[in-house]
C-alpha cells in the first residue's frame, strides 16, 4: 500500500514564503518615503495604464510590488471597504491604519489557508488634515500578513538591499519634493542588475510613476505628477524631480508592472 503524501506544517509554511518572495523580487522596486509636505510615492513602471501606486481614500495612498492581478484586487477591496465605512459614519473616520489591519488580516488567512500566497507586497500612506500638525505614517503588510509602521521610507520589491542601503545614506528627514524625489530615483539606480556599473545606470522618465500625499491639499490629498513635468525638471536638474501639475501620463501602456 502506497503511504499518503507527507509534509510538515514547517516545510509548506517555508515553500510558501520561498515562492512569495520569490514572485516579488521579480517585479521592479518601489519607494515609498515621508517629505516635508507628506508622502512620495515613486515606483519604476514601464506601464502608463497599469498603475501600482494609486489612491485609496481621501487622505490615504497605496502602493504595491507582486503579482498585478493579485495586488489590483486588493486595491479595489479597499476602495470599496474605505467608502462603505466612510458612508456609514464619517470619512475622518476612515483611516490607513483601519485599512492596513485589513488588508493583514486578509493577506494572513490567504497564506495561512490557500495552498498558494499572494506574491505581493502593499504599502499604505497616509497624512493628515491641512489643520492637523504634519504625522506622515507608512504601513507595510507583507504576503504573510505581518505589518509594521514605518516614519520614513519603506522599499519594496526588485531587489532591495541597495536600494535600501543607498537611502539610509542619503535619506534625511523634511526633504523637500525636489530633493525627495531626486533621493529615491537615485536610491532606485542602485537596485538595477541591468549593467556592472550600477551608479552610472539610469532610469527613464517613462519608465517612473510619481505621486504624492500632500496633506496642505483641502480633502483630496493624492495627486500624480506627469511625465512632462519630470521631464522638464530632469532636463533642469540632471535628475527626475517633482512637479506642482497634477494629470495621467499620456504615454502607451507598455505592459503588466509586475513584470521586470
Amino acid at each position: 500500500m502506497t503511504l499518503p503524501y507527507y509534509a510538515s506544517a514547517e516545510q509548506i509554511m517555508r515553500d510558501k514564503t520561498e515562492l512569495a518572495r520569490k514572485g516579488i523580487a521579480r517585479g521592479r522596486s518601489v519607494v515609498v518615503l515621508v517629505y516635508d509636505k507628506g508622502v512620495l510615492f515613486v515606483a519604476e513602471n514601464p506601464s502608463a495604464t497599469l498603475h501600482k501606486v494609486s489612491e485609496l481614500y481621501d487622505r490615504i495612498g497605496f502602493a504595491a510590488v507582486g503579482k498585478y492581478n493579485e495586488f489590483e484586487s486588493l486595491r479595489r477591496g479597499g476602495i470599496l471597504q474605505a467608502d462603505l465605512r466612510g458612508y456609514q459614519y464619517d470619512r475622518r473616520d476612515v483611516t490607513g491604519r483601519a485599512l492596513a489591519n485589513m488588508y493583514a488580516s486578509t493577506l494572513g488567512t490567504i497564506f495561512t489557508d490557500q495552498l498558494k500566497p499572494y506574491e505581493v507586497e502593499i504599502c499604505i500612506g497616509e497624512v493628515g488634515y491641512p489643520e492637523q500638525a504634519s504625522n506622515s505614517v507608512l504601513y507595510r503588510i507583507n504576503f504573510d500578513g505581518s505589518i509594521v509602521d514605518e516614519r520614513d521610507f519603506v522599499v519594496m520589491g526588485g531587489n532591495t538591499d541597495p536600494i535600501s542601503t543607498a537611502l539610509k545614506d542619503t535619506y534625511q528627514p523634511g526633504l523637500e519634493l525636489r530633493a525627495a524625489i531626486r533621493t529615491a530615483v537615485e536610491a532606485l539606480q542602485k537596485g538595477s542588475p541591468d549593467n556592472g556599473d550600477k551608479d552610472k545606470r539610469g532610469i527613464a522618465v517613462s519608465s517612473l510613476e510619481v505621486a504624492t500625499l500632500e496633506q496642505a491639499r483641502p480633502r483630496r490629498a493624492f495627486r500624480r505628477i506627469p511625465h512632462p513635468t519630470l521631464e522638464t525638471l530632469l532636463a533642469a536638474d540632471g535628475a527626475a524631480t517633482g512637479g506642482t501639475e497634477s494629470s495621467e501620463p499620456e504615454t502607451p501602456s507598455a505592459g503588466d508592472p509586475s513584470n521586470p
